[in-house]
């Protein structure tokens, strides 16, 4: 028996939560190789302002340059993202894949410019900072789209307001826990790909950022070809 719209409208609405668990698990591969390979997040830009400082300051580890990098790089993404929201005219699975296809597609570029890079090389500047702002990019980008959705406690780069509502809202707080699952899951998501990029970085840079742009399309062809056709931007 076929499908009512109504139905079909429901399973896009419920798969869109699980698609952005998947990119949250991606977050943790990308800050796993930007944390541990260039001491800078690429992801998390909370983290990056603060390492900016630290590096301000005089701590050793940190950089200034590589910090601002992906900093403006981060921002350049957002606002490539921006744009892209206010000019295309499409539905949802339309829209989605094209920021899919752009993320992925930096992130590929970045595992190339990685090949026989070496963590925490130094020798190749240009290179080091090309894949930075590679990353940061795909990732500004990234967060430009998942702002224009707004689905909550699914932001799948940070979790301090995640954590925060599974605290505040639990049964301890007098709350209800509400979307609880949804809550746990961006936490062991997340988790989960940081331990995995962090066992990945032992055979390189660039396979880690491989994987991460693949993960970024599987998630989005599997997303678009289980939700209806008639979506429509939201």
């Amino acid at each position: 028996m076929k499908a009512s719209s109504h139905d079909v409208d429901q399973q896009g609405a419920a798969n869109l939560p699980t698609a952005l668990l998947a990119l949250t698990a991606v977050t943790g591969l990308v800050d796993a190789i930007s944390v541990l390979g260039f001491g800078i997040f690429t992801a998390n830009m909370t983290g990056n302002v603060v390492f900016l400082g630290f590096a301000a300051a005089g701590a050793q580890g940190f950089s200034i340059a590589r910090s601002i990098t992906s900093l403006a790089s981060f921002l350049v993404g957002a606002a490539i993202g921006g744009r892209l929201n206010v000019a295309l005219d499409s539905t949802r699975r339309r829209w989605l894949l094209t920021f899919a296809v752009c993320e992925a597609a930096l992130l590929f570029v970045a595992a190339l410019a990685a090949i026989d890079l070496e963590i925490g090389s130094a020798a190749t500047p240009i290179r080091l900072y090309s894949v930075i702002a590679l990353m940061a990019t795909a990732m500004g980008l990234r967060n430009a789209t998942v702002r224009r959705l707004a689905v909550p406690d699914l932001t799948t780069t940070v979790l301090t307001l995640t954590l925060t509502g599974m605290a505040s809202d639990s049964s301890l707080a007098g709350g209800k826990n509400p979307r609880v699952g949804r809550r746990f899951g961006s936490v062991v998501t997340m988790f989960g790909g940081a331990v995995i990029g962090a066992l990945l970085l032992k055979y390189g840079l660039a396979l880690p950022l491989l994987i991460s742009g693949l993960c970024v399309m599987v998630v989005a062809l599997v997303y678009i070809t289980q939700a209806p056709s008639g979506e429509t931007e939201q």
